[in-house]
């Protein structure tokens, strides 16, 4: 993605201050700022940011993030947060090569949000600087490698402001085996062909107390998570679906915990053009070889899927894509699974909706929580021109369901600075429609998956996926399905499951349902 740096105009002069919105991958006329953005400042900031030489040995690379807050309660470290957007300023910018001891200039005004920083009051604030060397913070924040500075006191209008990068963010403990928790690295010939290196596909394998029978085979549950999540994630997830099973709570099953993380966001398991035939993988070579390598079932009707988020539509498109291979999914959440309602704007060809701002010029919203709008699109895609090229949540789909530009990424689904969709892209992501792929092939998939549909999403979804589940909801009743789709009432995107750290081992949870529901379907077979 290229990003597309706007000059705000001046009454008497210019300057290079800027939103920084990305750009499309055409040529686009130029933009300016809004009326309601602050006006250039009269003196730039200035920020200053050294490589201390006791941590670094040798010249750092990355991307370079400055935060910045009036909060008065002193952080020891400061991050961004989607539900509080303008209350941490941020400025970034990329850094090649910067030798230990010497000092990068930050412009705090080109590539910026919510506002060039030199627009910002005078006053006192605290700041931080992080240099991102793998390029990842757009989908995971600061993690092991990263260099930071210390949450500083600073004063705006009182010269320039100096950091120092003088520590390394610490990596998360490795996920620690016991009886029930395996960590699992499958190599996948596949994936390494794709990439022309090795690759390994990861799986944290939970194993019921009926395990320590070595001649008890057992159902398993492939769950995947949603955006982001790491191992020691699902390494603490699996630590909790173990106590549960131990305690009745959890029907015993074996769990295969995934992440889909990659350095461009999700690859949902599916087989695409820019990440690779993850899809492919999963079920030629990752699920074999654990099947052998665990007291597993071998058979179709001891598969079952489930996910949450990206985890969802993962899951639910694994279901429909090999329906002979497994034995059903209980999909939560899914991200959008009828592209007429992506999210809140219709992605289908022929759709002329602008993706920044409805037909009356109003922002069209990403994030809400409950009846409060938080975060439009465009705010969303500023946002993640600040925080990286790639790996951010607007992106992670185009990796998927794109195909290939001549610069061999990705096509754009929208322009970054316009909001217009590309037709191309639009019809490019058809075959990547889940209601309409089921549409197309309902004689055929209909009667493979009976009794295999299973979805849920609250009626108030965080990110409106309950408008896709709806209308998902509505064809498969109109085709005569025994699916289950719900829209859970009053339930969001991060509280469908229940609320609180017992939440995945309450007894009349939506967790235990499912995996009830599951243990019954193998149990009947």
């Amino acid at each position: 993605m290229r990003f597309a740096l706007l000059l705000c105009s001046c009454a008497l002069s210019s300057c290079a201050s800027a939103h920084a919105p990305v750009a499309s991958r055409t040529p686009q006329p130029s933009a300016t700022l809004s009326a309601a953005a602050p006006p250039c400042p009269a003196r730039p900031l200035r920020v200053r940011v050294t490589l201390a030489p006791e941590i670094a040995k040798r010249p750092a690379s990355g991307r370079l993030v400055f935060f910045m807050t009036d909060a008065k309660e002193p952080r020891e470290t400061l991050r961004f947060d989607l539900l509080h957007p303008h209350a941490t300023w941020m400025a970034a910018d990329d850094v090649r090569s910067l030798a230990p001891g010497a000092a990068f200039e930050l412009d705090p005004d080109r590539t910026a949000f919510p506002h060039p920083l030199s627009t910002a009051k005078p006053g006192t604030y605290q700041a931080m600087a992080l240099l991102d060397g793998d390029h990842d913070f757009a989908r995971v924040g600061a993690n092991a490698g990263d260099l930071r500075s210390a949450v500083t006191t600073v004063e705006i209008g009182r010269g320039a402001i100096e950091l120092r990068l003088d520590r390394v963010v610490p990596a998360e403990p490795e996920p620690t085996e016991t009886a029930s928790l395996k960590i699992a690295r499958v190599p996948s010939a596949l994936l390494s062909a794709f990439y022309a290196r090795p690759i390994e596909i990861r799986a944290t394998v939970v194993l019921p107390p009926a395990a320590k029978d070595p001649k008890k085979k057992l159902p398993t549950a492939y769950a995947i998570a949603g955006f982001g999540a790491s191992d020691a994630a699902l390494a603490k997830r699996g630590a909790t679906i173990a106590a549960g099973m131990e305690s009745g709570a959890i029907p015993e099953l074996a769990f295969v915990l995934l992440t889909g993380a990659l350095p461009t966001g999700h690859h949902v398991f599916a087989d695409s053009v820019n990440d690779g035939p993850w899809g492919r993988a999963f079920v030629e070579e990752l699920v074999p070889a654990l099947e052998k390598r665990y007291p597993l079932v071998a058979r179709a009707r001891a598969r079952f899927l489930t996910g949450h988020s990206s985890g969802g539509w993962s899951s639910l498109w694994l279901a429909i894509s090999h329906p002979d291979f497994f034995a059903g999914t209980w999909s939560t959440s899914p991200d959008p699974v009828d592209f007429r309602a992506y999210t809140t704007f219709d992605a289908t060809p022929g759709s002329t909706d602008n993706v920044f701002r409805k037909a009356d010029g109003t922002p069209r919203n990403l994030l809400r929580f409950g009846d409060k709008d938080i975060l439009g699109y465009e705010d969303f895609a500023k946002i993640e021109a600040v925080q990286g090229e790639y790996g951010g949540v607007l992106e992670t789909f185009e990796w998927v369901f794109s195909p290939k530009g001549d610069d061999g990424r990705p096509l754009s689904l929208f322009d970054r600075v316009t909001g217009e969709q590309n037709p191309i892209v639009q019809r490019a992501w058809e075959k990547w429609d889940i209601r309409k792929v089921l549409d197309a092939n309902w004689a055929t998939l209909g009667p493979k998956l009976e009794g295999k549909l299973h979805v849920y999403c609250g009626s108030i979804d965080t990110v409106h996926l309950e408008r896709a589940v709806e209308l998902l909801c509505k064809f498969l009743r109109d085709k005569g399905s025994d699916a289950t789709c719900e829209i859970v009432p009053g339930k969001h995107h991060f509280d469908i499951y229940g609320e609180g750290p017992d939440a995945f081992t309450a007894k009349d949870g939506l967790f235990a349902r499912i995996t009830g529901e599951m243990r019954r379907a193998f149990d009947k077979r």
